[in-house]
């Protein structure tokens, strides 16, 4: 068990980033390669490594306020309406993560066009939102079906005829310069380019603790549950009663804590699900539903990918997991099923039927406890957890509430 908290950043915005680009096949490691590809433009320009770090992160998530997968595939396919409005999204999401923060100029301002600045090149920002401007404009130019070392000097060409208007010629000839070698063509397009970046890449040497583990996973919250009108508070009431819950029931104020990650990740993986059966207010068919199937999965996948947090993974993962074996994706039973991810389970559940949905008004404890109740009678979920929800009712469901409330605040100040 947990003693203390120490995560690799790199590591953890690496497993975050490529969960975002799991929303549709075609953004298959997008912002992984937009990354590198700055980062290799920024070594090239000489940047000092806080800016060069400052970069990189800024690219892993210059697409995080695109928040639905629609609008993601818009901007990669050059067919967005509104180019501003993801920017000043994406903005607004990471300055509420101060070791982000200094990432949120560069993201606000990554589609401005040279033509548009009134400070020169040598300005920090402005060569840094150039060279995320060239690493997502290039990777969005590359053929995916098509051989890289058959299109580089294609690319490098149209690129450079953005120079004087969109890109700044001296980003462009930062390009030229590192597209001579190979291997900067074949890192880009290699299917092992998480593993190249995860052992060279800027922030190898930074570790999270708790505290701020704690708010880069409402970061990731918002990220998700924000996507849909069905999902804006969701996840911040499981993580609110996952923890008060966890605390009632014994574990340590770490385990509590850490609780909170857990049910700020839980649904993590959703990205990979569609808004037309996340947003369905009816009974999802079997086809669709086995697409859902998917989401604790993924989320189990992405999770299991960060070192440090593997206790962290199941809880979060196995909150569709049914003590008879019932549940999915892994179908585990009791015997495999921890306290944190029986009390994820609960906590999901709970917030489920009590909080407001579009499609209808949150149940009051009269109607919320019994259907509780008869799950845990019937061996799905843990009823010794059940009754402990049961006397702290009120108390949890008050915290629960303005957790959902303070998440509904953040969200309407995004948008």
């Amino acid at each position: 068990m947990y003693q203390s908290v120490n995560i690799n950043l790199l590591n953890l915005t690496l497993s975050l980033s490529d969960a975002l680009d799991l929303s549709h096949p075609s953004l298959f490691q997008r912002q992984i390669r937009s990354a590198f590809v700055a980062w290799q433009l920024g070594r090239a320009a000489s940047l000092p490594p806080e800016p060069l770090r400052n970069l990189f992160i800024s690219a892993l998530f210059n697409d995080l306020g695109a928040l639905s997968p629609d609008e993601k595939v818009a901007l990669y396919r050059g067919q967005a309406e509104n180019l501003d409005g993801h920017c000043v999204r994406g903005e607004r999401l990471l300055q509420t993560v101060p070791i982000f923060e200094p990432c949120a100029k560069i993201v606000r301002c990554h589609h401005k066009s040279w033509r548009d600045w009134d400070e020169p090149i040598e300005n920090q920002l402005v060569l840094q939102s150039q060279i995320l401007l060239l690493a997502d404009t290039l990777e969005r130019f590359i053929n995916r079906d098509q051989y890289i070392l058959h299109q580089n000097d294609q690319l490098t060409s149209r690129l450079a005829s953005l120079s004087d208007n969109q890109i700044h010629p001296y980003v462009i000839d930062l390009l030229k310069h590192i597209g001579r070698r190979e291997d900067f063509w074949l890192d880009i397009t290699s299917p092992r380019l998480y593993s190249i970046l995860l052992h060279g890449g800027p922030c190898r040497g930074i570790e999270v603790g708790l505290s701020e583990l704690i708010i880069i996973s409402e970061f990731v919250r918002n990220l998700i549950d924000f996507r849909s009108k069905f999902t804006v508070t969701h996840s911040a009431g499981v993580s609110t009663a996952g923890s008060m819950i966890a605390t009632l029931f014994g574990l340590t104020e770490l385990e509590s804590e850490l609780m909170k990650v857990a049910g700020n990740l839980h649904d993590l993986g959703k990205v990979a699900i569609p808004n037309s059966i996340l947003e369905k207010s009816g009974k999802l068919t079997d086809e669709e539903f086995a697409v859902m199937r998917q989401h604790t999965y993924v989320t189990h996948t992405v999770l299991n990918s960060i070192g440090g947090i593997q206790q962290i993974a199941e809880w979060a993962a196995f909150h569709h997991e049914r003590l008879d074996g019932s549940g999915y994706p892994f179908h585990l039973t009791a015997k495999k099923l921890g306290i944190g991810s029986r009390i994820i389970s609960i906590a999901d559940v709970f917030t489920a039927l009590a909080e407001d949905r579009p499609y209808r008004k949150g149940m009051n404890k009269n109607d919320v406890m019994p259907i509780l109740k008869d799950l845990g009678n019937n061996r799905l979920l843990d009823i010794r957890i059940i009754e402990l929800l049961d006397a702290n009712y009120e108390q949890i469901h008050w915290a629960t509430s303005e957790a959902q409330e303070k998440a509904m605040y953040t969200y309407l100040q995004i948008y």
